[in-house]
């Protein structure tokens, strides 16, 4: 009886983790083989290269990062603004951010990574401002506001500073107030 294959999704999944643990140079098909305790040649019964590794890491990676979120906030319900708060929390948990940012560093050095990036970053920016079209009918002040809250997002986990009196969380919730309330500036 011959061994059995190592799945194709196995190959990316662990692809994705050496991503998000060391970035994309950390993506290669001997270090995957190895951890996945087989032989690379499995590898090529699915890929032709480590570039359709990658790619389809990407795919994998938008698949969960928005198309499954989208999907979790439309089966949650509530109105636009619980939808975006519920896909903010979703996109940046502690299971998401890792690779997120990883993707992020990727597409400083990759033109394809970083046009796949903007059109993710496209569709989650466009939930943003759907949500806070419906209590603010300026399209300028709409933007800026979506501007904020995905900078605040991203922002957070690369800023070290301390807030006296103030826990990061009690911040964050203020600023989100802030942004995706009613409230006027």
């Amino acid at each position: 009886m011959g061994a059995l294959r190592t799945p194709r999704e196995t190959w990316i999944e662990e692809g994705l983790r050496a991503l998000a643990a060391g970035g994309v140079d950390a993506v290669r098909v001997e270090t995957l083989a190895k951890a996945l305790g087989v032989t690379k040649g499995g590898f090529y019964g699915y890929f032709a290269d480590r570039d359709t590794l990658l790619t389809e890491m990407l795919d994998a990676w938008e698949r969960d990062s928005v198309d499954d979120v989208f999907d979790q906030i439309e089966h949650e319900g509530g109105d636009a603004l619980d939808k975006a708060r519920l896909a903010g929390r979703l996109t940046f948990a502690s299971d998401r951010l890792p690779l997120d940012l990883a993707i992020r560093d990727w597409a400083r050095r990759d033109q394809a990574v970083a046009d796949r990036l903007r059109h993710v970053d496209n569709r989650r920016m466009q939930l943003l401002r759907d949500a806070i079209s419906t209590f603010c009918a300026d399209p300028d002040e709409v933007e800026a506001r979506s501007f904020l809250a995905f900078c605040m997002a991203i922002g957070n986990h690369f800023l070290a500073a301390d807030h006296p009196g103030h826990t990061r969380e009690q911040v964050m919730a203020r600023a989100s107030g802030l942004l995706l309330n009613r409230s006027t500036w």
